[in-house]
This record gives C-alpha cells, structure tokens and sequence, in this order.
C-alpha cells in the first residue's frame, strides 16, 4: 500500500484575521495544509514549531515590518516567501523582489488568482531547495574528493609509493576498519598536522645555535 503523501504546509502572516481566514479556506480547499500567524513573533515561532514549504506575507502588519520578517525566514530559516500588500509602488515591489520573493500580490486580494500564484510560487520554491541540495551535495563531494586526494598525496610522500599504490592503501585501511575513505582521509591529515605541530614545538639543540 503505497504511504500517503503529507499536505504541503503553507503559513500565512497578516494581522487582518479576515484575510487569513479567506486565503486560509482557499488553500484548505486545495489540499494545503495551512499555518496562521498574525504577527512577526508569531510567525517565527510557527516555523521553528512546523517548518512550512512556504510563507505568505504581507509587508506591513500594525507598524512591524514583514520586509524584516521575509529577511529573517531566508537568512535564518530558509524559508521561501511571497509578499502581499496593498502599497504596490515600484520601489516597494523591486525591494521585495531584490530580498528574494518568490511572488507579489496586490490586495484586495481576488482569492481565485491567489492560488495559481502560490503553487507557481511553491513549484518554484522546490526548484530551488532541489538546486540547494545539489550544490551542496557538489561542495561535499569536492572537499571530500580534495581530503582523499591530501591523503594519498601525504603515502606517496612518507612511503615513496606512486599514487595507485598509495590510493589502494588508503582503501584498504577503510575497507579493514569498516569506514568511509573520507573519514580514513581526514584521520590521516589531522594526525599529520598533530605531528607537524609537535614538531615545530620541539626547541633546537643549543650546540646548533650560533654555529
């Protein structure tokens, strides 16, 4: 029986309940599961509690700022955003698109065109975290592959092997341990940094000094 897959989770910031409520039957109806907040402090501690695939937030909420919000849910949380307010000035909407909003709505908000916006906006969300992952996954296997490469390069140094020899050593010892190479590769480095460090504390012979 294949396992049913989880109502993507959406959180809604304003501090007019109306408009939480008629977005939020909007999104129910279409099969999302959604997260209210109508506060900054509010929001924040609904992230930390449900880490939702996508906030929905209007800018200006009873003299706080949601431009400070969205800034923190990127810079701290991760968590894509679309903004939605009533100011739609240039300057306004080139902000909130320079900081990262994946969308902008203009209230009033006509409910029939919110949603293709926020799922074209989740679609994107995905897109992006998929790009993330894969970034990082890149650096990991670089830095790993540049750790492996270190290793090997120490065995051909400090046994005169060339570098196939010194590689299958390397393999070797991890396949003998049952680990990684990479985690073999890293023991190896910090070992030769331990003895290079303990090397350069050893003070030189007075006999040798001044000759």
């Amino acid at each position: 029986m294949e396992a049913r897959q989880q109502p993507r989770r959406v959180l809604i910031v304003d501090d007019d309940h109306n408009i939480i409520v008629l977005l939020g039957e909007v999104l129910r109806h279409a099969g999302y599961d959604v997260v209210a907040a109508e506060s900054p402090d509010e929001a924040l501690a609904a992230v930390a509690a449900t880490r939702p695939e996508l906030a929905v937030l209007d800018i200006r909420m009873g003299g706080a700022s949601g431009l400070d919000l969205g800034a923190t849910l990127r810079d701290d949380f991760g968590v894509p955003f679309v903004f939605f307010s009533a100011v739609d000035d240039e300057a306004t909407v080139k902000q909130a698109t320079d900081m990262g909003a994946i969308a902008y709505l203009v209230k009033p908000l006509d409910m029939r065109r919110c949603l293709p916006t926020i799922e074209a906006a989740l679609a994107r969300a995905a897109e992006l975290r998929r790009l993330r992952e894969s970034e990082t996954q890149l650096s990991t296997a670089l830095q790993q592959g540049r750790e492996i490469s270190m290793a090997v390069g120490v065995l051909m140094e400090r046994l005169r092997i060339d570098r196939d020899t010194a590689f299958e050593r390397l393999r070797d010892d991890a396949r003998g341990s049952r680990r990684r190479i990479t985690e073999v590769a890293e023991e190896l480095l910090r070992c030769v940094e331990r003895l290079n460090g303990l090397t350069r504390e050893i003070p030189e012979p007075r006999g040798r000094r001044g000759s």
